[in-house]
């Protein structure tokens, strides 16, 4: 990520106030102990990818994996995958005290995507499928219109 994609997003400087100082000071520490635990869960997602696919081989019939055993292991690395960028977007936040706006609808948009592979459509009803379609459309199209804004400042700057 570079600075390009950061400005524009960062928060107000904080105001001379002490009151205010003191609980930007108490948020950040709560963003680190985030990261730490963060770090956690990815350690730990890691160890359950180890397990599930540990499980799926060791399970009838010995060492080969059905499709839906590979979705089990794929879902179990895109959830470690989101927890990552998650972890990411904690440390954008605590070194450009910025909320990485691209970043997160790319979390997010991982995440819907996540759904979908898990998805077993015979047990969904078509609600379901529409609000999914809705969100993964609203999703797209967030991410496309701030890249193509990211772009358009990218040409008006070469072109000076």
């Amino acid at each position: 990520m570079d600075a390009e994609d950061i400005k524009g997003e960062a928060l107000p400087p904080p105001v001379e106030d002490r009151l205010i100082w003191f609980l930007h000071k108490v948020i950040h520490f709560a963003v680190r102990i985030l990261a730490v635990l963060m770090t956690l869960v990815i350690l730990w997602g890691v160890a359950d990818v180890f397990y599930v696919m540990y499980q799926r081989l060791l399970a009838e019939p010995f060492m080969l994996l059905t499709v839906s055993d590979i979705l089990v292991v794929f879902g179990s690395f895109m959830s470690v995958l989101i927890a990552i960028e998650i972890f990411i977007n904690i440390t954008v936040y605590i070194k450009h005290d910025a909320l990485p706006i691209k970043m997160v609808i790319a979390t997010a948009l991982m995440a819907i995507a996540r759904r979908v592979i898990m998805l077993d459509v015979k047990d969904i009803e078509w609600p379901y499928l529409m609000a999914i379609a809705v969100v993964i459309v609203a999703l797209g199209l967030t991410y496309w219109l701030i890249s193509y804004k990211h772009q358009s400042r990218i040409v008006k700057n070469d072109s000076r």
